[in-house]
């Protein structure tokens, strides 16, 4: 039977792309999904990927959708933790604590839920590869980006040190880190913002999704197999 990968986040942006890559080379390819539906089912329809609902607020939500995944194909080999949350960019001390929380629990409480999930499968497996999505804002810091920064930083921390726990076990834990990518959480803003934010990039250009996608692949299969524990920016060179 094929390998199964599981990849949150998968029904837009770079996730969407990741799955992509994922189905085309083969494997059984599940997306979760939480505000995108509609996206989600048109994934199911175009490219024939397994969609399945996942709250990362909400255990239980988690653990159905792991529940699900395992029904339809089995254990799960490869985790790509892609789903995230960004709050509107404010003053910290303007940022709610419902913000804070939501950030914090999407971000990194959920990505642990995952994770925490699925390393059975991989022991069971005797080997597997979990990315984590990340962002460059948790290793620089962004200035009206503090909740954003800090649940990213969180996963930072995360995958460094699962990577030392896990690696014993032929598990590899990698992180990437985005820079500025044209998906829908960068919608918001305006040209004039978004030239303002290349000027402040080697290459001079926003990133596109397939561009993150193609490292997230890389991370996640064979074509890696001695890497472990990293972080990989994909930010066109920011300065």
């Amino acid at each position: 039977m094929n390998e199964t990968v599981f990849i949150t986040g998968g029904a837009t942006g770079i996730g969407k792309e990741t799955a992509i890559l994922f189905k085309k080379a083969g494997y059984n390819t599940v997306i979760g999904y939480n505000s995108s539906e509609a996206d989600a089912l048109k994934m199911e329809e175009e490219y024939g990927v397994k969609a399945v609902f996942c709250n990362l607020e909400k255990g239980e939500s988690v653990e159905r959708a792991i529940n699900e995944i395992h029904w339809l194909f089995g254990e799960i080999k490869i985790l790509v933790n892609c789903a995230g949350y960004a709050p509107m960019q404010k003053v910290f001390t303007t940022v709610s604590d419902e913000e804070l929380l939501k950030t914090l629990n999407v971000n990194l409480i959920g990505l642990a839920k995952v994770t925490k999930l699925v390393i059975g499968d991989m022991l069971n497996l005797g080997g597997g590869a979990i990315v984590n999505v990340s962002s460059i804002w948790g290793l620089d810091g962004g200035s009206c980006e503090v909740a954003y920064s800090m649940s990213k930083g969180g996963v930072t921390a995360f995958t460094k040190a699962l990577a030392k726990e896990l690696g014993l076990s032929n598990i590899r834990v990698n992180e990437v880190a985005p820079g500025f990518i044209d998906t829908k959480m960068n919608d918001h803003l305006s040209e004039a913002d978004k030239n303002a934010f290349c000027e402040g990039v080697a290459l001079n250009r926003i990133g596109q999704p397939k561009e993150v996608a193609n490292v997230i692949y890389f991370l996640a299969t064979d074509q890696s197999k001695y890497i472990t524990g990293q972080t990989i920016r994909v930010d066109g060179g920011k300065l």
